[in-house]
């Protein structure tokens, strides 16, 4: 398959609504936790992107049966045959590493890879082994492999978590649920979906309390409680952030659907200070702007908190914006690297450490940038819908691990967006 660009013809235009996909950091999270299940649990509204197919790969190598139909994936973990996780496929997604718990939870024993992913920082996995160890986990490292085991099982305990990690909450709600026991997990991630797991979780018999407060509560129950269920994952918050960013940057209005949002209580809250007219729906969320944008600052913290997933999306609004704003980035070291393309666009930037200074430009010109993630490959296509002239976005092999037809939905919103081969033919 020959390399795709995305083509941007810029014409400022992002106009109607668009219904967001599931939530790809939730649906990764319950694809493992399928593994509890011991039979054939049904997700619902999971996105049709390559980071989905990337852990269902994964979870048919531990022997699982999976089958698609839509947004609707069956998983079948009646009979697991290998309880170890390959390089060749752990190292293309880091959120894999999310068997670890689900593994330990059923057979008390697992082998995951080390994980990789997105370049945008070292997030490493001490925190999930420090909390898992305290249920009472062994690890060893074994050829770049975890190698984890439970010679006196699984326990309930105390633990507190140094930062409010989402994949270490994660993997330790999926262990702790089959410990012998309770589990208190303190300063643990407040995130949806934190929440979203934990309902399926309980729907297969688990026994939570808390989620989506800082302190979460597990009554451990035996693993002959765990059944599977049917479960229907929520909408993306940040494929709708993205959107509403778009409509701010271009006037909009658009409307986002199937999203909750409470989800996006802190992304909403900068928006309206940035200049944009907000209206809030049962299961939507409407954006418009008339006047100047106006600069404001941001910086990323977990949920509730803004969230670091929407910064690239933000600087965009910030590079646009009358007067400067400084973006502080508290996640991950390396979320700036985008920075560089979006001042090929004529943008004024300076990075200082975790801080960008933003002092905002009359308008965008287009020009030919690369994605270095995920979320700036999606804030760099909304850039060269509101730039001047042709933007050509290079690597989107990143967009397509998080946004299901991004093009397609870009364009039902009145954009010029088109993907092509590299080599100029079309698609």
């Amino acid at each position: 398959m020959s390399e795709k660009v995305i083509i941007v013809q810029g014409n400022k235009t992002l106009k109607g609504s668009v219904t967001v996909s599931g939530a790809k950091n939730s649906a990764l999270k319950l694809m493992a936790a399928s593994i509890l299940g011991q039979g054939e649990s049904v997700i619902h509204n999971v996105p049709a992107i390559s980071d989905i197919d990337v852990m269902g790969d994964v979870i048919q190598h531990l022997g699982a049966k999976l089958s698609r139909d839509g947004h609707d994936i069956r998983i079948d973990t009646a009979v697991l045959d290998t309880l170890e996780t390959p390089y060749e496929l752990v190292s293309k997604m880091r959120a894999s590493i999310a068997v670890l718990g689900p593994l330990i939870g059923r057979f008390g024993h697992a082998r995951v890879a080390m994980p990789g992913g997105c370049q945008i920082g070292a997030r490493k996995i001490d925190m999930h082994l420090v909390g898992l160890e305290a249920l009472g986990v062994e690890f060893a490292i074994d050829h770049g492999y975890l190698e984890a085991r439970t010679p006196k099982g699984l326990h309930g305990a105390l633990v507190t978590l140094e930062f409010p990690s989402v994949g270490a909450t994660e993997n330790l709600l999926m262990a702790a649920v089959a410990a012998k026991g309770n589990t208190t997990i303190e300063n643990a991630a407040r995130e949806p979906e934190i929440v979203d797991l934990a309902g399926m979780l309980n729907s297969m018999g688990a026994r939570i309390s808390g989620a989506g407060n800082a302190t979460i509560e597990v009554e451990g129950v035996a693993l002959d409680s765990f059944h599977p269920c049917e479960h229907t994952t929520v909408g993306d918050r940040i494929e709708a952030g993205t959107f509403l960013a778009g409509a701010a940057a271009a006037g909009g209005p658009v409307t986002v659907n199937n999203i909750d949002p409470n989800f996006l209580r802190m992304a909403i809250m900068k928006l309206e200070a940035m200049g944009a007219s907000v209206s809030i729906g049962d299961k939507s969320v409407t954006v418009s702007r008339e006047g100047p944008l106006a600069a404001t600052d941001i910086q990323t913290l977990p949920h509730p908190g803004f969230p670091t997933d929407l910064q690239a999306q933000f600087m965009l609004l910030a590079a646009l914006a009358n007067g400067n704003t400084i973006i502080t980035e508290n996640i991950f070291e390396n979320r700036f690297m985008f920075t560089s393309e979006l001042v090929r666009m004529g943008a004024d930037i300076t990075i200082e450490g975790h801080h960008a200074l933003v002092r905002g430009v009359k308008d965008l010109q287009g020009a030919p940038v690369s994605c270095t993630d995920l979320r700036a490959g999606a804030a760099l296509v909304l850039a060269g819908i509101v730039a001047e002239g042709e933007t050509q976005v290079h690597n989107i092999e990143h967009i397509g691990r998080g946004y299901e037809d991004y093009v397609g939905k870009l364009c039902s919103l009145g954009a010029d967006v088109r993907s092509v081969p590299a080599d100029g033919g079309h698609v």
